[in-house]
């Protein structure tokens, strides 16, 4: 086996306490791979901000048909009671004929003694990557890299973060943590905050049964206040009581309630249509038969789409499998006016995209064998689409099932 490591850009475990740092990355190049034999391996040693730091792989799966790989803190054994670091990470196997087709996945912990490594049980197919056609292995090499940012751990029992960043937070009403990064994506949309403080209101809404009055009150305190804000007001305005709070619904579905009713409400003022301006796009559905001339098409706006996880590595990916073409054809062709049954194309084409464009990963996917809901266990790239000259991530929104949170980042 033979390693690369790329050098670190701080110089001591100090500095790095002080400002979180970038990214380090270390490049493992493993020959002879389908050779190996044991159940794991491990890389050497590499230095990433101050601490020792190894990839941990299981090259034939660690009890699944993938290859599972870790980052793994390389001298847990030997660290004094109570260490703890924390980190973000990516992990890779590089695509070494096309390296657009390389495969990265990005998380974040905090290691400690009873978890020093993590990453990804179920990281690429076995199939794909044994794959002599793929490009993940070329001459029997497989390249393996690693990009590292340590970071400061904070104690939030003493943190300010009106000093530290200039910005507060949203105090946590029971399960609502979806809503609270919901509500903090759509404030730090500037044009749509100035239009809810543009919704003109009366002497007779009060916050506490208006939405639009509730919201700008909450916009406003996040604004100028010194500590959180509390989201009573606003979700008394929605009509929850406290048990509604216990509960977590879909935070797409809240999200299009919450628009409707400020648009609605904008309506005959100076800020109608900014909803509309702001997340609406428009797509065409056609159908077009393949034998004679007969098309369909219906023009369809959306503020939002739905893309699918499972199967796909990245955003780009999902977008493909949304506008893939289907075929009608044997026992489902297309009952064309004037033509009756024909083979015919099934589509979806995009004919503009909003300024603010919303995207609803599906986590979870009806199965029928079960009849319930399961979740999509794949994990995918989605940083990748702000190298997009024309797309830029403002925020995402993740859910980390280990703290039962939902997270903005």
């Amino acid at each position: 086996m033979e390693v690369v490591a790329q050098a670190e850009t701080a110089s001591t475990m100090e500095n790095q306490l002080v400002e979180d740092p970038p990214y380090s990355r270390f490049t493992w190049t493993i020959k002879n791979f389908s050779g190996l034999i044991a159940n794991k391996y491990h890389s050497e040693n590499f230095f990433i901000g101050g601490y020792k730091w190894r990839v941990l792989i299981f090259p034939k799966g660690n009890k699944v048909d993938h290859l599972s790989m870790y980052l793994d803190v390389a001298d847990s054994a030997n660290l004094p009671n109570g260490w703890s670091r924390y980190a973000h990470f990516s992990l890779a196997v590089v695509n070494q004929i096309h390296n657009k087709y390389t495969v990265r996945s990005y998380t974040q912990h905090h290691f400690n003694a009873r978890e020093s490594d993590w990453g990804f049980k179920s990281f690429i197919p076995l199939s794909e990557l044994y794959d002599p056609g793929k490009g993940y292995l070329v001459y029997d090499t497989c390249i393996v890299e690693a990009k590292v940012a340590v970071l400061r751990i904070v104690n939030y029992w003493t943190y300010n973060s009106k000093k530290e960043t200039g910005f507060v937070g949203l105090k946590n009403q029971g399960v609502a943590s979806y809503m609270n990064s919901l509500l903090q994506t759509l404030y730090h949309i500037p044009y749509f905050r100035k239009a809810v403080y543009h919704i003109p209101m009366t002497e007779n809404d009060m916050p506490s049964g208006s939405i639009p009055r509730a919201l700008r009150s909450l916009y406003y305190k996040l604004q100028y206040s010194n500590d959180s804000v509390a989201t009573k007001e606003l979700t008394k305005s929605f009509g929850w009581n406290t048990c509604d709070s216990l509960m977590q619904p879909d935070v797409q579905e809240l999200n299009r309630v919450l628009c409707e009713k400020l648009e609605d409400k904008m309506k005959g003022t100076v800020a109608e249509g900014t909803i509309r301006q702001l997340f609406e796009g428009h797509h065409m559905n056609y159908i077009e038969c393949i034998n004679v001339d007969c098309k369909s098409t219906r023009k369809e706006s959306f503020y939002d789409l739905q893309l699918d996880v499972k199967g796909c590595r990245d955003v780009y990916a999902s977008f493909d499998k949304y506008v893939e073409v289907e075929h009608l054809e044997g026992d489902n062709k297309y009952h064309a006016e004037q033509h009756g049954l024909q083979d015919a194309k099934k589509g979806v084409l995009f004919i503009d995209f909003p300024p603010v464009l919303q995207l609803q990963l599906k986590r979870f996917e009806y199965d029928f064998m079960r009849d319930t809901m399961v979740k999509a266990i794949e994990t995918m790239d989605i940083c990748s689409f702000g190298s997009v000259v024309m797309w830029k991530i403002a925020a995402s929104l993740i859910f980390n099932a280990s703290m039962s949170r939902w997270l903005l980042v």
